[in-house]
């Protein structure tokens, strides 16, 4: 069987797939892989662009890990399986009159996939779903099963909220929830100028902030994201026909063609951004909170972004930009600007410090390398630290100075995958051995 990631980034054929329908199917497939002296992953949804959930010798698909198996009203807590897409969550918990605090504007990936690498939104109390974990269940390399919360097993928790698909197999997880809440967003365009000058009133401003600048142009889209006193029956989303034709025809089907046409023709490039940029228009909605977080991404692209001290994020953008112009370089993909509060998950990107994330895409099939890899520079200048989903060039020898908890991670992974059953490729150049 072949598996790829969702950019075609990454491959691999693994010798044997288990589709383990609970725990003790999970600690089966482990067992075996260490007394065989392999190495086994459950895999995603793939929506990592780097190498970090490659399978080798053998793969566990999550399909029958999916859906809520508890939910606990009084502590606020809902666990689902691992193998949950948020999309399903999202959809569930909103039944229950429930909701995360925050997340990502994709929702396609896995519980397990998403807190694993960091997925994060922007805004809020807290932007990434790892800092909404109240605990989780995982089988170790030596498989052993492991619950983790604050009372039992608090040092796993700690560090396998987000643990990279290092430390085991996760099975379950359960996030703290609140009560299902209403968004308004409003898009506004802006001028470049408008909207790197008014920065901080707008991040002050705004319960959630997300930026799009398109090289080349001047033009910036400023999502604004804010909680409304109001029922979920008062939401006013925007109508059918408009959502399908800005969103899904504009958006995807006629962006999708124009990129493929530009990859042909980079040239073309600014004066398409300066022309599509010009189209954007000013629009006010409301909805429940994921249907407002998260949207339908069908052009394939590539993406490495980086999150950078909160106070540094404006001149990082600014010297990307710099950097764009004096290229010979066509980027047809925005620029991506979010903001998040510090966290205390020792591998996340936000750990003890306010940040600004920095994300810079080209399509699947346009050339990244020389693109990502200068800007990589800037924000390295920048004290960045990588999205672990997200292309980057990093190894341990650079990690474990970004991270002040780095070798507790380290000394985890010894203690719960000694014969490191769950390494790959990605993982030996992140955390060596």
């Amino acid at each position: 069987m072949e598996w790829r990631n969702w950019a075609g980034l990454e491959m691999a054929h693994p010798d044997v797939v288990v589709h383990p329908g609970d725990t003790r199917a999970v600690v089966g497939a482990v067992d075996r892989a260490r007394n065989d002296g392999t190495t086994l992953k459950m895999v995603g949804t793939g929506h990592s662009f780097t190498g970090i959930g490659t399978p080798g010798h053998t793969m566990l698909r999550p399909d029958r890990l999916s859906g809520i198996v508890a939910v606990d009203r009084d502590a606020m807590t809902v666990t689902a399986l691992a193998g949950t897409p948020l999309r399903v969550l999202n959809i569930e918990l909103e039944r229950l009159g429930l909701s995360l605090h925050n997340m990502g504007d994709i929702a396609d990936q896995t519980l397990a996939g998403a807190i694993s690498t960091g997925t994060h939104g922007t805004g809020g109390v807290t932007a990434g779903l790892s800092a909404q974990v109240a605990g989780l269940q995982l089988v170790t390399g030596t498989g052993e099963v492991l619950t983790a919360t604050a009372s039992e097993h608090a040092d796993v928790l700690d560090l396998a909220r987000i643990g990279l698909g290092a430390l085991g197999v996760l099975t379950t997880v359960t996030f703290r929830v609140e009560p299902l809440f209403l968004l308004e967003a409003h898009e506004q365009p802006m001028t470049w100028g408008q909207a790197l000058g008014s920065f901080d009133e707008l991040v002050s401003a705004n319960h959630h902030l997300d930026l799009y600048w398109f090289p080349h142009t001047d033009r910036v889209l400023a999502k604004q994201n804010n909680r409304l006193d109001a029922t979920p029956e008062e939401a006013e989303p925007l109508s059918r026909g408009r959502a399908w034709f800005e969103d899904e025809l504009l958006a995807n089907r006629a962006f999708g063609l124009l990129c493929a046409g530009a990859n042909r023709a980079p040239g073309v490039i600014p004066r398409m951004n300066r022309a599509t940029s010009r189209l954007l228009t000013e629009r006010r909605y409301s909805g429940v909170a994921h249907r407002v977080f998260t949207s339908h991404r069908r052009v394939v692209f590539k993406e490495m972004e980086y999150a950078v001290p909160r106070a540094a994020g404006p001149d990082a953008l600014r010297e990307a930009r710099r950097a764009i112009e004096r290229s010979d370089w066509r980027i047809s993909f925005p620029v991506e600007v979010r903001v998040a509060p510090q966290d205390d998950v020792p591998l996340s990107t936000a750990y003890q410090r306010d940040t600004v994330y920095l994300a810079f895409h080209t399509h699947r099939d346009a050339d990244h390398e020389e693109y990502f890899a200068a800007i990589e520079r800037i924000m390295r200048q920048h004290d960045g630290r990588p999205h672990w989903g997200k292309l980057h060039s990093l190894g341990a020898a650079d990690l474990v100075e970004d991270y002040p908890r780095f070798t507790d991670f380290l000394a985890l992974r010894d203690r719960l995958d000694p014969d490191r059953v769950f390494a790959n490729d990605h993982l030996r150049r992140l955390l060596g051995g």
